[in-house]
């Protein structure tokens, strides 16, 4: 790990040398703006890898992207680095197709203990239900965010986490019935417990994960960046803005379809991607952009 390094990439110039909540913060900011979450290896005849040898390699250096296994997992290697009592941790992804949550361990997230309390810590989930600061990790506890409001709950070790969201502004409507605006006020995400895992516990779920037909991230290439005040979201060939908090507790949500070479040109302008190989972009109709696993 060269921390600096990988503060060049984040675009990171605050102090790190106290290891206090408002640090964390603002790392984990610079992270979720600078790193996208993103599955695009998949659509261009790469293999993920989560050693972090290769993940530092991809994120760091190549200025590409990852998903929660490489995001987190980079992330987890950076605040132990700096001195935070960081553990890695496993979550099952709530499907709202199926109405329930995955039978597997498909996420990973990290529990960081400060000052005697917890919080969860997950820079890999993207789109409109990834947090913006680390959360207390407290049952029932309303914990407002400027993507919405989240909230865990737990029930004998196993913690759920939620999102009540804002109503969405479209005002394309053309798009007007889309699958991709959400209607639910509240949201199950996924839910966990407190056990720690290792990388290990992750691979068979990522070789499932990047095979399967089954799976979201083989039927739909994704890519998204959270910015100051929302998020750019790229699936397929379908352009996603989305602006938090737009007029009268509502979020603008701005959908634009692109052509094959407009999405490699967006790809560098909007997420700072440059790939290696040629992107073969996937959108199945089944899967909402609201129905990502991590």
């Amino acid at each position: 790990m060269n921390i600096t390094e990988y503060f060049t990439r984040i675009s990171y110039n605050g102090s790190y040398k106290t290891l206090d909540l408002e640090t964390l913060t603002a790392i984990f900011q610079h992270h979720i703006r600078a790193v996208p979450f993103e599955n695009l290896s998949i659509h261009c005849g790469e293999t993920i890898e989560l050693d972090l040898e290769p993940v530092y390699d991809k994120i760091v250096r190549k200025k590409r992207g990852g998903w929660c296994m490489e995001n987190n997992h980079l992330l987890s290697w950076v605040l132990k680095t700096l001195g935070y009592d960081t553990t890695i941790i496993g979550a099952k992804v709530y499907s709202p197709e199926e109405n329930a949550y995955n039978h597997h361990i498909n996420h990973l997230l990290l529990k960081v203990v400060l000052d005697g309390k917890a919080y969860i810590v997950d820079g890999g989930f993207g789109m409109v239900y990834q947090m913006w600061q680390p959360m207390e990790l407290i049952s029932g506890k309303d914990q407002p965010q400027v993507p919405g409001i989240f909230r865990f709950m737990e029930d004998n070790g196993i913690w759920y986490l939620e999102k009540i969201k804002r109503k969405q502004y479209n005002p394309n409507q053309s798009f007007s019935n889309s699958n991709d605006l959400e209607k639910n006020a509240c949201r199950k995400i996924y839910l966990f417990t407190l056990e720690p895992r290792e990388i290990e516990d992750f691979r068979p779920q990522s070789v499932y994960l990047q095979t399967s037909p089954d799976s979201l991230f083989v039927t739909k290439s994704i890519c998204s960046l959270q910015t100051t005040d929302g998020l750019w979201a790229l699936v397929g060939w379908k352009l996603t803005k989305v602006k938090y908090n737009y007029k009268e507790n509502m979020d603008l949500v701005e959908f634009t379809t692109l052509t094959d070479e407009e999405v490699e040109k967006t790809l560098k302008d909007k997420f700072r991607v440059m790939l290696d190989h040629k992107l073969i972009p996937v959108n199945n109709s089944r899967w909402s952009m609201f129905s990502f696993i991590g």
